[in-house]
């Protein structure tokens, strides 16, 4: 996404003259500078000649991998991953740096046919999404045919016109075999024609062996206007603690369910804090967290015969919050009912949808 402040070109020796330096700007002398020409200032002193950055976000239908590679890019857990379709519910942003670029990567939800007001606002936020970034990442799958619901994301994009650039990306390459992913590039070329689309490149790569990974973000990356840092060095989330911490937990609570539960299940942080009076070296957080679900049915599988589902998530999850946060957890989980709260406008809200 390029910067909408445009810095002063050669030879606009009037924009030069009007541009304030950003050492002029800190120094309180001058009351009549905009917040605009500050943001210039800044950004043209941020920039160094050669240095890339911006916005990208992988698409793709439910469970192709997106979030995967998102996680392998970043080199951190920052998105959940489960076999579960749908399983991303909000833009988790992750930060890719190189010695001469940064890559703000958006994972989005999957593109779905929506069964719910929560699944309408999904894909809001996925199509609003596109309109943001200087890169979509298209996540085809190679252990899955192009099918309908490929050929429609692809055709919903296209409709973009002179938007974002187009990379395609043969995800889950380990998963087949040499013959098949030449089949499966071919079939991800003639979608150009079909579609009306161009792909500036087609990658084949694989976020669990990690083979072509470093491929795809030079691909991404060599797309990117030159600009500057918008993350301090060693940032790779702008996310909330709570809300990692949330998703690990509903990411343990996703393990063992089936049919319709996956999709009824959101986390709610209650409460989260360092506990008082403890030693320097022996911090404990302790988090209170809702579990929610949709109906008295559900809930009384997510606890489980005498609590042993229940016991079984929080395991999980603490494990998962103690690596991210690197120090021991006390977690209380309990189990809440909001009826049908994924069509609900109410609750939709509350949870942050």
């Amino acid at each position: 996404m390029t910067d909408p402040t445009i810095p002063p070109q050669a030879g606009d020796e009037d924009h030069d003259e009007a541009m304030p330096s950003l050492a002029d700007l800190m120094d309180g002398d001058d009351e009549d500078v905009s917040d605009a020409d500050y943001v210039a200032a800044r950004v043209t002193e941020a920039t160094r000649p050669g240095f890339r950055s911006g916005f990208a976000c992988f698409v793709g239908r439910p469970n192709a991998g997106k979030s995967t590679l998102t996680n392998a890019l970043v080199g951190s857990k920052i998105a959940i991953t489960t076999a579960k379709p749908q399983t991303t519910r909000h833009a988790v942003r992750g930060v890719v740096a190189t010695e001469n670029a940064q890559l703000v990567l958006i994972d989005t939800p999957g593109l779905h046919k929506p069964r719910t007001l929560l699944g309408e606002r999904l894909n809001d936020l996925v199509r609003e999404t596109w309109s943001q970034v200087d890169v979509i990442g298209i996540c085809l799958p190679c252990n899955q045919r192009i099918g309908p619901g490929d050929t429609y994301l692809v055709g919903e994009i296209a409709k973009l016109g002179s938007g974002p650039r187009l990379v395609a990306l043969a995800t889950k390459a380990d998963l087949v075999s040499g013959s098949r992913l030449a089949q499966h590039l071919t079939a991800i070329a003639s979608l150009e024609e079909q579609l009306g689309v161009h792909f500036e490149e087609i990658v084949p790569c694989s976020a669990v062996s990690g083979e072509q990974v470093e491929e795809a973000r030079d691909a991404i990356i060599g797309l990117l206007p030159e600009g500057p840092a918008y993350y301090p060095d060693g940032e790779i989330t702008d996310e909330p603690t709570e809300t990692l911490v949330a998703e690990l937990i509903r990411e343990a609570a996703l393990v063992d369910v089936r049919d319709e539960l996956p999709h009824s299940i959101a986390v709610e942080i209650e409460e989260m804090g360092q506990r008082e009076g403890r030693p320097e070296d022996r911090p404990l957080l302790d988090v209170v967290a809702s579990l929610i679900v949709e109906r008295d049915s559900q809930k009384g599988i997510m606890i489980g015969r005498g609590g042993a589902h229940i016991k079984d998530v929080g395991t999980r999850a603490r494990a998962q919050i103690s690596a991210l946060l690197g120090t021991p957890v006390h977690l209380n989980l309990q189990v809440k009912v909001l009826k049908d709260w994924q069509s609900d406008p109410k609750y939709l809200n509350r949870l942050g949808f």
